[in-house]
């Protein structure tokens, strides 16, 4: 009987301890991490992730012409650099956009690139690709400064205003990157 009733209470005290251990175990559900990060958002994160993709998608483009039309050595360099930077962080933009059940935005074609701060006009854009050598680095050059500028212009917002801490995070990032471009174009245009 002694036995029996040591018995039972070891088997409850293991049961109670398995079940204890199942309760902390599951407390942190998979879903929690992802709520947070949904709740840590605001509309200005999601408008800076949704301003910032084609921002960077049209510097892309624009650097993509340079291995072909650009003169100078730095400018091409510039190009791969800038074109290495924002292709991740467009990757990343879209997940947080996903996450926070954000769509992609407005379609920025139909609208006037006017709407986003540095943004090249459909004009500018033909200009550039048709221009080549020493020509179309000064207009590179000048072009994304002003890209850049808008750019940097978005992430301060983002900063004053977004709560997403990793958006918050990449918009300083890419106000210290874009700020030392900016000083090494101008320092470039300086030089022609």
């Amino acid at each position: 009987m002694k036995r029996t009733r040591a018995f039972a209470a070891a088997a409850s005290a293991v049961a109670a301890i398995a079940l204890a251990g199942c309760g902390t175990g599951t407390t942190p559900a998979p879903e929690a991490p992802a709520s947070q990060e949904q709740a840590a958002s605001n509309a200005a994160d999601v408008t800076f992730a949704q301003g910032m993709i084609p921002h960077h998608e049209q510097a892309i483009e624009m650097s993509r012409l340079a291995p072909e039309r650009a003169e100078s050595q730095q400018v091409k360099d510039l190009a791969k650099q800038i074109e290495a930077a924002q292709g991740p962080e467009i990757a990343t933009l879209n997940g947080w956009l996903g996450e926070w059940g954000a769509g992609p935005g407005a379609d920025h074609s139909s609208m006037g690139h006017g709407d986003m701060g540095g943004m090249m006009t459909g004009d500018e854009m033909t200009q550039l690709e048709q221009s080549k050598g020493a020509e179309f680095d000064r207009m590179f050059l000048e072009l994304m400064i002003k890209h850049h500028e808008g750019a940097v212009t978005m992430a301060r917002t983002e900063l004053s205003d977004g709560q997403f801490p990793a958006a918050k995070q990449m918009a300083q990032q890419i106000i210290d990157a874009q700020q030392a471009e900016i000083d090494t174009m101008r320092a470039l245009l300086s030089q022609s």
